[in-house]
């Protein structure tokens, strides 16, 4: 059975073209120009994309996860941080797609109402892939200097995780 939802991206492009041809706009030129700066974007941000990705792999493949992890985890543990999402918050404001799957990973090992399970579930949903997220806006736009955003940003992320078990203990006692 369709939903009303199922019309709505169509509707809105039928919409745009009309619109378009209504204000007397070359709606192919202009879109051919919006995929032309689109590109654009895409040449200037890839080698910065490129190196992060490299960055996270070479992390995890050669055990350095692990032992900024033993680092962490005195610290950890006096913050009230589960040893398990120690991974999560090193691999949060760096990749999406790491901390993703380290999420999963946590949920499949410990379940998603445990203690461990909600802790990252509430860091999942109040961080920022603070370095991507600076790496795709800045360097689409080609911002050199990021002045106060990285501390400001880490500081969040940072927050979020020292808030996050003590959350989960209030609301789930």
């Amino acid at each position: 059975m369709t939903e009303i939802s199922d019309y709505l991206i169509p509707c809105i492009v039928v919409l745009m073209v009309f619109h378009g041809a209504f204000k007397g706009v070359d709606i192919f030129s202009e879109f051919i120009a919006g995929a032309k700066n689109g590109f654009k974007i895409v040449l200037n941000i890839a080698p910065s994309l490129i190196a992060l990705i490299l960055a996270i792999d070479m992390l995890k493949a050669s055990g350095g996860l692990q032992v900024l992890c033993g680092i962490l985890s005195p610290a950890a543990k006096l913050l009230g941080i589960p040893d398990d999402v120690i991974p999560l918050t090193i691999l949060s404001p760096i990749s999406g797609s790491g901390s993703l799957g380290m999420y999963e990973s946590i949920l499949k090992d410990n379940g998603p109402d445990s203690f461990i399970g909600r802790c990252a579930s509430v860091m999942m949903g109040s961080t920022e892939t603070t370095f991507y997220t600076m790496t795709v806006y800045y360097g689409s736009v080609g911002i050199k200097k990021t002045r106060h955003t990285l501390p400001s940003a880490l500081c969040a992320d940072f927050t979020s995780f020292i808030l996050s078990p003590k959350i989960v203990k209030i609301f789930f006692k």
